[in-house]
Formats: structure tokens, C-alpha cells, sequence
């Protein structure tokens, strides 16, 4: 699908309604997240990011960490509505997990002291662009997808689970799929509240 720059970042929503059509293939879209992991930039070059790809029954595997988890911290009368939420989320055909690697950042606070305290945020911001540049890149295909916090919750049983490194600190959820309902209407605050131009 062709798209604009501009035209994909403004059709860039959430979309909850997910379904398994295959609207691209799971060989495409391991590129694109190959090809955005590869050019988001970093501080220092440093590369931090790290992603697990989950498809399938895989992808449906964490979900039900998150449901499991979750069913014992919520009160039994809203875990139905909050397990009706995830199956949303497991309703696609897969799940990008975005992490940092923490011995990437915590080697940079040493190596160059005088910025030991922003590299953690470099970090965030880094993957945040990650995330973003990801959003873009499966919307412009034609996929439906949103951005999920159900770290730390999750954090050890995901690690147990795919057997990561202890050093890998997940950071949010990215459930895609084909979309299967639109999003709703968005507002935006006046521009002159939040843009200043100085010539």
C-alpha cells in the first residue's frame, strides 16, 4: 500500500478490533520491523532497542500470561470486562514486545559519567520513535494495531516464558491484525496553545 509520509502518520490510530486476515504476509512485516529497528536512531549510536515478534501461538501465548496475571490482581466483578479487553488484543495474528537493553544504557553511564543521568531517557525516547516508526510502517500496509502497557506486571513471565536476558527491560505491547472496525473520532487541542514559532 502507497501512502504519503504525512498520510500515514495521520491515519495512524488505535484500532482494538482485530482480526487474523492475512493482509500481508508474516515474511513483510518481519522486514519492517527489521527495517525499523535498523535506522531508528539512538544516543550515541547505541542501539539499545531490542524487540521480540510474537505470531500466532505465540503471540496468543502472551496474552494469556497477561490474562493470568492480571485475573489475580483484578476484583472477580471487573476481571470479565478486563479479560474481554485482552481477547481483543489476542484476536490478531500477532504482537511486537518493545525492550530496552539496560547493560547497553547502564555501559554508556559509565563510560561517559557527565551524562550518566540522560541516558535512560535517551533510551525511552529512542524507543519511543521505535514504537511510533512501527505503528506508521504497519498502518501504511493496511494492518490495525495500538500500543499496550501491561509491564511489569508481565516482566518475569515473559522473560521465563521466551528466555530473555535479564538485562532486557520491556517497555510496551504493540497487538496487530487486520482491522476489523474503525476508530473513533479524535480531537486536538488549538495549535496556538501548543506551537510557538519564533522568525
Amino acid at each position: 500500500m502507497n501512502k504519503t509520509l504525512t498520510q500515514a502518520i495521520k491515519d495512524r490510530r488505535s484500532i482494538y478490533a482485530l482480526g487474523k486476515k492475512e493482509v500481508v504476509s508474516q515474511q513483510r512485516i518481519t522486514e519492517l520491523v527489521e527495517f525499523t529497528l535498523t535506522h531508528t536512531p539512538s544516543a550515541f549510536n547505541s542501539q539499545s532497542a531490542r524487540i521480540l515478534l510474537l505470531f500466532d501461538k505465540e503471540s496468543s501465548r502472551f496474552w494469556s500470561l497477561v490474562t493470568a496475571t492480571l485475573e489475580s490482581l483484578v476484583p472477580p466483578s471487573d476481571f470479565p470486562k478486563t479479560k474481554e479487553k485482552i481477547q481483543g488484543f489476542d484476536s490478531g495474528y500477532g504482537t511486537i514486545l518493545f525492550f530496552e537493553d539496560q547493560s547497553v544504557v547502564e555501559g554508556l553511564q559509565k563510560s561517559f559519567p557527565l551524562y550518566a543521568d540522560n541516558f535512560p531517557v535517551w533510551s525511552l525516547q529512542s524507543n519511543g520513535m521505535l514504537e511510533y516508526g512501527l505503528w506508521i510502517a504497519l498502518q501504511a500496509e493496511g494492518l490495525g494495531s495500538s500500543l499496550q502497557h501491561y509491564n511489569p506486571l508481565v516482566d518475569e513471565a515473559v522473560r521465563s516464558t521466551w528466555q530473555l536476558p535479564e538485562s532486557w527491560k520491556l517497555l510496551a505491547q504493540m497487538p496487530f491484525g487486520s482491522p476489523e472496525g474503525l476508530p473513533g473520532d479524535k480531537e486536538f487541542s488549538p495549535l496556538e496553545y501548543r506551537l510557538r514559532v519564533a522568525q
